[in-house]
């Protein structure tokens, strides 16, 4: 068996072959630990491995019935899920050596429907800004993107069909965007954050990576326990709308170049594409996102932040410093204008189905300065309309580039069938 041909394969087909046993869990466990050791000493992926509780669970799956949706599969979860097995750091060293005594409820769940867990990947500091040591598997001297940094490399270096993130600002879609896999962030609450570290209550959302729409819908399908999800596939080109949101003037010219050809190839499809500008009252919702963060965190982080503050990155600090100063007056007035604009969002749909819109400003940027700008995403997590990351266009450095779909809240599988149906003809 060629084992680069199976891990290149998607979450999906994987899944299928498993359920046929037409391959083994133990085959396919084996052989990401193998691309796993062939590729962590330069990507850094993973802050630790479970290698022996994998093949047993492995094994365990081989000997019995299939579990689940997600039987046999493996799995990589961001370190910030707790897991009963394996250490939970949250990307901090206050939290060495950490051990949870439960899973969270989405690694509790997706363990239920088969999933074989590898190991735990890097996160950021908290989930926020203070980069780990991944890099990215494009390109060593450039940055995964942030904070789901690890679970993004891992899927995007074939270690891993699937993998946990979250995304409180952009750390589903843009680091998938930097590493060139589809990166799902659904609608906000839909999906148990029970276990994962709290950073944002009211942004906080549960999503994942996979090769395709139809691998994270997989991931998603078993995570929600909503099976309409499987197969989003549909044979109706849907009605598109291309919007450069009000931070086009960050975007970079292979930016630029996706919204062209994504422009391009869709009406050559038949697709009637419309364009759209936001209301101007959205022009502030970047802001908006970035103090509701701040004072949210503050008060999630208020242990650590009051007995452990040396411990904590210097950008983290200041932005709890800063959180702490917003007076509740302004963040419930924040709260307020964040609610008015989740209500005019649903207009924006009245005449078509999805929204194309950037996911990052450009292609990752050197490992060095950061973790990228969430610019392209925040506005998006406060609305708290589902996301997905469609890879399919190449910039400066061989680098991947992408768009993102954006749909009305709640709306997930329409969203899903539209991204899949969009994702074939970019892709060609």
């Amino acid at each position: 068996m060629n084992i680069d041909s199976l891990l290149d394969s998607g979450a999906a087909a994987l899944a299928h072959r498993l359920q046929q046993r037409d391959i083994s869990a133990e085959t396919l466990t084996r052989a990401c630990l193998e691309r796993i050791a062939q590729r962590e000493p330069k990507l850094h992926a993973w802050a630790v491995l479970g290698h022996d509780q994998a093949i047993a669970r492995a094994k365990e799956l081989d000997r019995g019935p299939t579990q689940g949706l997600l039987h046999g599969l493996p799995l990589g979860v961001k370190d910030i899920y707790d897991t009963y097995d394996l250490p939970t750091a949250y990307g901090s060293p206050i939290y060495k050596g950490h051990q949870p005594a439960n899973d969270a409820a989405a690694v509790a769940v997706c363990r239920e429907a088969g999933a074989v867990v590898i190991g735990k990947t890097i996160t950021t500091e908290f989930a926020t800004f203070e980069p780990g040591p991944t890099r990215n598997p494009h390109n060593p001297a450039f940055t995964p993107g942030g904070s789901s940094s690890g679970s993004a490399a891992a899927v995007g270096a074939g270690m891993v069909p699937l993998a946990l993130g979250t995304q409180t600002a952009g750390s589903l879609i843009r680091p998938a965007a930097y590493c060139g896999i589809v990166g799902y962030k659904p609608s906000f609450g839909m999906l148990a954050r029970a276990g994962v570290k709290s950073l944002c209550e009211s942004l906080d959302t549960v999503g994942g990576f996979g090769r395709s729409v139809d691998d994270v819908a997989l991931l998603v399908s078993a995570l929600s326990g909503n099976r309409a999800l499987l197969n989003p596939d549909s044979t109706r080109a849907p009605r598109v709308a291309l919007c450069r949101t009000p931070m086009w003037d960050h975007a970079e010219p292979e930016v630029h170049e996706a919204m062209a050809q994504a422009e391009r190839v869709l009406k050559g499809a038949g697709v009637k594409i419309r364009e759209i500008e936001l209301p101007s009252s959205f022009g502030v919702l970047t802001d908006i996102h970035a103090e509701i963060m701040a004072f949210e965190a503050a008060r999630a982080l208020a242990d650590e932040r009051i007995r452990h503050e040396e411990q904590l990155g210097p950008v983290l600090q200041k932005m709890l410093a800063q959180g702490q100063e917003l007076p509740y007056e302004r963040y419930q007035a924040l709260m307020t204008l964040a609610a008015e604009a989740r209500a005019q969002l649903a207009s924006q749909f009245k005449n078509v189905e999805i929204i194309l819109a950037p996911s990052a400003p450009g292609v990752a940027p050197l490992a060095d300065s950061g973790t990228g700008d969430a610019v392209f995403c925040r506005l998006w997590t406060l609305l708290g309309a589902p996301c997905i990351h469609l890879p399919f266009h190449q910039g400066p450095h061989g680098l991947p580039v992408g768009l993102q779909v954006i749909g009305p809240v709640g709306a997930d599988l329409p969203t899903l069938r539209a991204a899949a149906w969009v994702h074939e003809r970019l892709r060609g």
